[in-house]
């Protein structure tokens, strides 16, 4: 293998800022998710009552705070 990454100081201590780097990233998506679902729920009797389409809101809603917070999934 080719030395493209030298570790200086404990290794250990550098995977687990590196994992703890890697769930926070995964946790992006999941936290936004949550949020759309949150904001949605003012909507559940338009959504039950087929006045609206949850995925549809969803998706838009979605989109709307990507490009708010300036996210990249």
């Amino acid at each position: 293998s080719r030395g493209l990454l030298e570790i200086q100081g404990k290794s250990e201590v550098v995977i687990q800022h590196l994992e703890a780097a890697i769930l926070a990233e995964l946790q992006v998506e999941d936290r936004l998710n949550a949020d759309v679902r949150e904001m949605l729920k003012q909507f559940e009797r338009e959504f039950a009552e087929g006045r609206a389409d949850y995925q549809k809101m969803f998706t838009m809603v979605k989109q709307k705070l990507i490009k708010e917070r300036g996210v990249i999934l």
